[in-house]
């Protein structure tokens, strides 16, 4: 079995100009290669350039980067192995990602005149994602510094830096020319002071990988076929074996059948297959199989669990953030999941981590993800397995997802799906239940604004309820008192009954002060999409001159420490879905903006096509309350 290695590092700093010597010095180039890479090279007034041995677009000759993974066979020394070359710009990320699963190895290429980089960090960053445990690093370019030892050393002890918090040790660190061919398959002269393997010694010292059909049986299903009265399960075996005789289990419900056959076209069948093959299977019984279900020997089941612990690449050029929805595909089987949290964000500069509320743009973290039913999978490891992705609801891959293992929860808990949606309530009354997160000081209107809009929807046929804070503390949040986490507790009950009414179709106007960014952003978090977050953003004098319930002076006078807006602080949203300054604005105003912000939000969505979504009222003949707002 051929050992994959894939070839990281920052445009520029040499990779296909690294492979492209080395496949030469060790005579693996087809005939005739050397000669075109030679002669494309004269027509552009250069030297020999190495890369144009492997760079097989016109594009990336033309722009001198490597944009898709090109994948190379090698021999060395009676070893196979498979090189990859990963783009190294960021632009192509996706694609150096693509190349790199699956790999077990992997040669970092760092130029030393440049050192590490940020596209560095991430390479370095992805192939701990992708748990790529066996790591040369290749510091380039050795000829631009004279060889000199000093400086190289000092980018060596930049990489050590960078790989140690990522529990990554090279199995070698190794000055190179690629160009020159310095130190890939001999000993150089100018580099004596180097007492380490050269690049060929290094990839001959790797460990072999374990084949794929020495793992438990794994077979995701592909589709069923028919052909008259037989039916052929299809799929690829990811690993392990299987033989005509063999038990399985099959999906989240584990029923069990016998194969009975492993049919073939147009040979005849064969009695077993592993790792790698793609087959298909007669069963018996006939038991219901469908395509995205996993199928495995009894004994050596994979995990389940709706709750997974997942580490994050994210590829959207917006954030991600808590309560986002998506599909994860994991082989053929796609669930349902939702960000339910964001344990770490990893900083790129420093690899340090914190506690957060989004991923960034090419970010990392871990992450929890809820599923709405049990997800079959094997923890993620390097040679396969927990290899999972998420996708948006246009069917982009928006995420490398691996799988870690189960989320620490609640596995015992099993929530009902509703039996009427969302959507389904939506069409029916003309508009959308949603969530309008009123925040601010004591005093600055919330409350009156809140009923003001409850009142005017209600007198148009919406539905809408209104979750006052004073309100709740005599009831669900009687219990609690002031402290910081109580006053954490009191938001996360609020927004979990905000979102209950808001999925059974109500818009929930919720006057709540939650002081600090975090409690909203675990509230924002809960509500998910139907969360909107409204500031009303009378300033502290204004609202201090108002006191409408006296807690201002009792504030003052000390009965009331911590008291938002006199001792304790107050964090003001920075990108509040709406602003409304009661200081400026009458009630009137303010409430008019406020019921206006709130109808077109939820106003019935655009179906693709162009079509409203269709409301069961107007489809009797009356007037849909959205209509008449």
């Amino acid at each position: 079995m051929p050992t994959p290695i894939v070839i990281v590092g920052h445009v520029d700093h040499g990779k296909s100009t690294l492979i492209g010597r080395l496949l030469h010095d060790t005579d693996n180039l087809l005939a005739g290669k050397f000669d075109a890479a030679k002669l494309s090279s004269e027509k552009r007034g250069l030297g020999v350039e190495w890369s144009f041995l492997l760079d097989s677009l016109q594009a990336e000759r033309d722009q001198g980067v490597t944009i898709d993974a090109t994948r190379l066979p090698f021999t060395l020394g009676g070893r196979g192995f498979v090189i990859v070359d990963a783009p190294g710009h960021r632009q192509f990320l996706r694609n150096m990602i693509t190349g790199a699963a699956g790999a077990s190895a992997a040669v970092l290429v760092i130029d030393v005149t440049e050192g590490v980089r940020d596209q560095t960090r991430r390479h370095a960053m992805l192939l701990r994602l992708i748990g790529v445990a066996e790591v040369i690093v290749v510091l380039n370019k050795a000829d631009l510094l004279d060889f000199d030892r000093t400086r190289i050393d000092a980018v060596a002890s930049q990489l050590t830096a960078l790989l140690t918090p990522l529990d990554i040790t090279p199995r070698a660190v190794i000055p190179v020319s690629a160009r020159h061919g310095d130190n890939i398959t001999a000993p150089s002269p100018h580099l004596a002071w180097y007492r380490g393997p050269t690049l060929t010694e290094a990839l001959a010292a790797l460990p072999r990988p374990l084949p794929a059909t020495a793992g438990p049986l794994r077979l995701s299903v592909q589709d069923v076929y028919r052909q008259g009265e037989r039916r052929f399960v299809v799929g690829r075996i990811d690993s392990g074996r299987l033989a005509a005789g063999d038990t399985v289990a099959i999906g989240a419900a584990g029923h069990r059948a016998t194969i009975t056959a492993l049919a073939g076209w147009p040979t005849p069948p064969a009695q077993s297959a592993g790792a790698g093959q793609s087959v298909a299977l007669e069963l018996a019984p006939e038991v219901v199989v469908a395509r995205g279900d996993l199928l495995y020997h009894p004994n050596a089941a994979p995990l389940r669990a709706r709750r997974l612990a997942t580490r994050v690449f994210w590829l959207r050029q917006e954030p991600l953030r808590l309560g986002e929805s998506f599909q994860l595909r994991l082989a053929t089987a796609e669930y349902k999941v939702r960000v339910s949290a964001i344990e770490r964000v990893v900083r790129i500069d420093d690899l340090s981590a914190e506690a957060g509320t989004e991923v960034p743009p090419e970010g990392f973290a871990d992450i929890t993800l809820t599923a709405a039913e049990e997800v079959l999978f094997d923890p993620f490891r390097p040679e396969g397995g927990g290899r999972g992705v998420l996708v948006d609801g246009h069917q982009h891959i928006v995420g490398g997802a691996p799988i870690l293992g189960v989320a620490a929860g609640r596995e015992h808990v099993f929530p009902l799906d509703a039996a009427v949606s969302h959507a389904a309530r939506a069409a029916a009354k003309g508009y959308r239940g949603a969530v309008f997160w009123l925040t601010g000081l004591p005093g600055a209107g919330k409350s009156t604004l809140a009923r003001q809009a409850e009142q005017r929807l209600f007198a148009d046929g919406i539905d809408a309820v209104v979750l006052d804070g004073d309100t709740l503390r005599t009831g669900l949040n009687a219990d609690l008192g002031f402290s910081p986490r109580e006053r954490e507790e009191n938001v996360r009950r609020t927004a979990e009954v905000a979102r209950l009414m808001a999925d059974a179709g109500l818009v929930v106007i919720v006057a709540l002060i939650s002081p600090q960014i975090a409690m909203r952003a675990e509230a924002r978090r809960i509500g998910g999409d139907l969360f909107h977050e409204i500031h009303i953003a009378a300033d502290a004098a204004t609202c201090e001159a108002r006191d409408p319930k006296g807690l201002y002076a009792k504030a003052r006078a000390g009965v009331l420490p911590g008291f938002t807006g006199i001792d304790g602080s107050y964090e003001a949203p920075a990108k509040p879905d709406l602003r409304l300054d009661t200081g400026r604005l009458s009630v009137t105003a303010a409430a008019e903006a406020l019921i206006g912000f709130i109808a077109e939000a939820i106003a019935p969505k655009v179906l693709p096509g162009g079509e409203a979504a269709p409301a069961g009222a107007e489809a009797a003949g009356e007037a849909p309350a959205m209509a008449r707002l």
